[in-house]
């Protein structure tokens, strides 16, 4: 069974860029893969506002009957659905996370 990548829905995955392994990473290394992962979490999100948009532009049309096909409607409404669902259950473990990183006893 063949089951295609992420990227059918709009989200390129995440590739680390390489660092060296002789040396032990700078704190300012650190900060740039903080501003990184940043960066990637907005961009993600951006990317869920524009499926959605797209959706919602669609669902218009279909309703003014200015769209000429249905199943473009029907795919944009699907893909908008499938793209929230998979930013929730991201936000949801990074939630459990953080929650389990907090209950983490010091010393």
């Amino acid at each position: 069974m063949s089951v295609s990548g992420i990227e059918s829905i709009g989200f390129t995955p995440y590739v680390p860029p390489t660092v060296a392994p002789t040396a032990p990473a700078a704190p300012q290394a650190t900060q740039q893969s903080g501003q990184a992962f940043g960066d990637l979490v907005l961009d993600g999100l951006d990317r869920l506002e524009a499926v959605q948009d797209k959706s919602d532009q669609l669902a218009v049309q279909a309703a003014t009957g200015d769209l000429q096909n249905i199943h473009d409607y029907t795919l944009a409404a699907t893909e908008a659905s499938v793209t929230t669902q998979l930013t929730v259950a991201v936000r949801n473990r990074a939630l459990e996370a953080f929650n389990e990183i907090m209950r983490m006893p010091i010393g």
